[in-house]
């Protein structure tokens, strides 16, 4: 089983006997099922239901660990930061004193791991693998390259690579497929507008995976169908990307443009889209 560290993450401890509820009334998902050897995804939001950051919770102890993006720990423990009032929890950048890492190709956990390494497996899909949280960082034998490309082979989203700060909205990005929303815990910040999302059909647009074939386009290239725009392409590596579409604009057999390169949207199997007319795969 592959495991590679991943550089670009960090981690925010949030501790104190509130810490479960403090955290539920805030992000996006469950936290009461956090527990040894189970990982929650989840995000927080601004009041207007836009998407600021998303993290994996996990349990350790009297504690609760957000992986998150490492650009993001300093800003997410702000953010949280400003509901505490009189709930008894804290919250710290705890980013240097744990490394992050991903496993997968495997349904067990890895082996090997030092001792008090946490370990859950990716709550978004079994195909994902493992998340580990170690103080000693175990061997490993990928690179954060390769996990990246995987990821994308999943259609996975990576934080603010793909959507963007106080504009994306949650059901853009998976989350509700891929296990990101509790629809049943109850209110949290930014609930309404992701429920009307939802449940008013509203959703305009998605993060599709794509094939693509030419040269590699940067982040933010608009996508062209019949040369209109209809996106733009996110993050991508060696032929394989994420692209913000118009759902209207997939079909099967489609084949999109972006700065030269020719992109063949699909829909994984996870993935829900009532109506599409494209295959999934």
């Amino acid at each position: 089983m592959p495991i590679a560290l991943l550089t670009g993450r960090g981690v925010v401890e949030v501790t104190g006997e509130d810490r479960v509820s403090f955290l539920q009334g805030l992000v996006s998902n469950d936290v009461s099922k956090v527990a040894p050897g189970v990982a929650v995804w989840a995000a927080l939001l601004t009041p207007q239901g836009k998407w600021l950051a998303d993290f994996f919770v996990m349990a350790e102890g009297e504690r609760l660990l957000l992986d998150v993006e490492a650009a993001q720990a300093a800003m997410l423990v702000q953010r949280l930061s400003r509901f505490r009032l009189r709930a008894r929890v804290a919250l710290r950048d705890a980013s240097a004193e744990f490394s992050v890492m991903a496993a997968w190709g495997g349904s067990e956990a890895p082996g090997g791991l030092p001792a008090g390494t946490l370990a859950a497996p990716d709550p978004r899909l079994p195909e994902a693998g493992w998340r580990i949280l170690a103080a000693v960082p175990p061997v490993v034998d990928a690179s954060e390259a390769d996990w990246d490309l995987h990821r994308l082979r999943l259609g996975l989203p990576d934080g603010s690579r793909d959507l963007e700060p106080e504009k994306s909205v949650l059901l853009e990005g998976g989350f509700d497929e891929l296990g990101g929303v509790s629809w049943t815990k109850g209110c949290y910040m930014g609930q309404e507008l992701t429920a009307r999302t939802k449940y008013r059909g509203l959703l305009k647009r998605r993060i599709f995976p794509v094939s693509v074939e030419g040269g590699l386009p940067p982040s933010g290239t608009p996508v062209l169908r019949d040369g209109v725009e209809v996106g733009e392409l996110r993050s991508a590596r060696d032929g394989f990307g994420l692209a913000l579409l118009r759902i209207d604009a997939v079909a099967a057999g489609v084949v999109l443009s972006a700065g030269g390169a020719r992109l063949t949207p699909r829909v994984p199997e996870w993935m829900r889209l009532p109506g599409a007319s494209v295959a999934v795969s």
